[in-house]
């Protein structure tokens, strides 16, 4: 199994060159834009994280020591992290970091691992893009409804609906982008043209260069 996005793994990588072009014409410049905009919405999910921990910090200090009644900090804090873990979705995506079973990855070839990986690139967007057009759904409904929270703070469902809406269509995109990238320089460009992040690829890594120092 390979884990999502490891901070401290990606930390501990020396620098790479800024990532080149690898669609032609205007996918390309779709492809820039969405890596600056991922860059930025990893910032902002790390910061979304940070603000919901002391959300409900917070809210067990007026609780339990204070002995005030708290009403808006939980729902708060779920509208923080349902923002940083779906807005953030495309750009784990980007590096291919989100969880996944590799259990057949040691028994295929690498040609046939990338074309798994285009497969599975497909299917997701699938399930993704029926995702977005739901969660689009439920935010028109919501709006027009004026629909709320069943708590006394009562906030309108619209915000975490928006959330949901745009990290999947985000996410679609990217997945419309590396199918795309795949097509166009083969299977070889199926994930494999930026090193992967996270506790799986560090040991990958750590195997290979085992079996450099073996060899020597």
């Amino acid at each position: 199994m390979s884990h999502a996005f490891d901070a401290a793994s990606a930390a501990a990588e020396p620098e790479r060159p800024a990532a080149r072009a690898r669609l032609p014409g205007p996918l390309a410049a779709i492809e820039a834009a969405m890596g600056g905009l991922n860059r930025v919405i990893l910032l902002m999910g790390g910061l979304a994280l940070v603000a919901a921990c002391l959300v409900l910090s917070y809210s067990v200090v007026v609780r339990y020591l204070l002995k005030v009644p708290t009403e808006w900090q939980d729902e708060t804090a779920v509208f923080l992290i349902v923002g940083a873990t779906f807005l953030s979705a495309a750009g784990v995506q980007a590096r291919r970091g989100h969880v996944a079973i590799e259990a057949l990855t040691g028994l295929l070839s690498p040609r046939a691992n990338r074309i798994r990986l285009i497969v599975a690139d497909i299917v997701s967007l699938g399930f993704v893009a029926f995702f977005a057009w739901k969660s689009w759904t439920l935010l028109h409904e919501a709006w027009v409804d004026g629909q709320i929270s069943q708590s006394t703070w009562g906030p309108p469902l619209w915000i975490p609906y928006s959330l949901m809406a745009l990290g999947m269509t985000l996410l679609a995109l990217q997945f419309l982008l590396q199918i795309a990238e795949a097509l166009a320089r083969g299977p070889a460009a199926a994930g494999f043209a930026d090193p992967k992040v996270g506790l799986g690829p560090d040991l990958v890594r750590a195997k290979k260069q085992d079996m450099k120092d073996s060899a020597r």
